[in-house]
């Protein structure tokens, strides 16, 4: 008989608990300062992946005059906003976490508003995407501070020299875009 591998019940011990860090790998951290790191990290990991998949979600989805640019454009922002989650995920695997990976466990944590299934506007696509990008960057910098304080340098270098500079720039090119359109609210 082959097993379901829907049941949980039956699932074999995990080797590490999300939520939990393991100091098998030596650099010079505490257990509370990973720790602190690996949760602000996670959250920036399920916002990055919501944000990211928001970008391929508009990528299909926009039409209009802009399509052509707004396609590629949101189509580039994905691509980048990729190379971030492998580095977000990353280094909570180095600090010795559990990176959260699954859509549903992505969809219970990230701060970002749920999109619709609906297609909207290019106007209100920007919108979403530029309050996906704030919401990101505000933890960014709260989250690179604790990480300083604590004297986690590679999570404070990983925020502000990747995650800042790749949100804020994106910001710039979506905002600039539509600079002379007025935006439509998302609701």
């Amino acid at each position: 008989m082959l097993p379901n591998i829907n049941q949980q019940q039956n699932a074999p011990s995990p080797t590490q608990r999300y939520g939990t860090v393991s100091q098998r790998l030596p650099i010079g951290l505490s257990e509370d300062t990973r720790q602190s790191s690996v949760t602000m990290l996670n959250q920036l990991l399920a916002d990055t992946i919501t944000l990211r998949d928001m970008y391929k979600k508009h990528h299909w989805q926009v039409v209009g005059p802009t399509f052509y640019q707004l396609h590629l454009l949101f189509d580039k922002h994905y691509e980048e906003q990729s190379v971030l989650v492998d580095s977000i995920a990353e280094r909570i695997q180095v600090l010795g976490g559990v990176a959260i990976a699954m859509a549903h466990d992505v969809a219970e944590l990230t701060s970002l508003p749920r999109v619709p299934r609906d297609r909207e506007e290019a106007p209100v696509q920007v919108s979403r995407l530029l309050d996906g990008h704030q919401r990101i960057l505000k933890n960014c910098h709260d989250y690179a501070s604790k990480a300083d304080e604590t004297g986690d340098d590679g999570t404070n270098d990983l925020i502000v020299s990747e995650l800042v500079r790749t949100n804020e720039l994106q910001v710039w090119f979506v905002a600039e875009h539509v600079v002379d359109s007025p935006l439509t609210q998302a609701e």
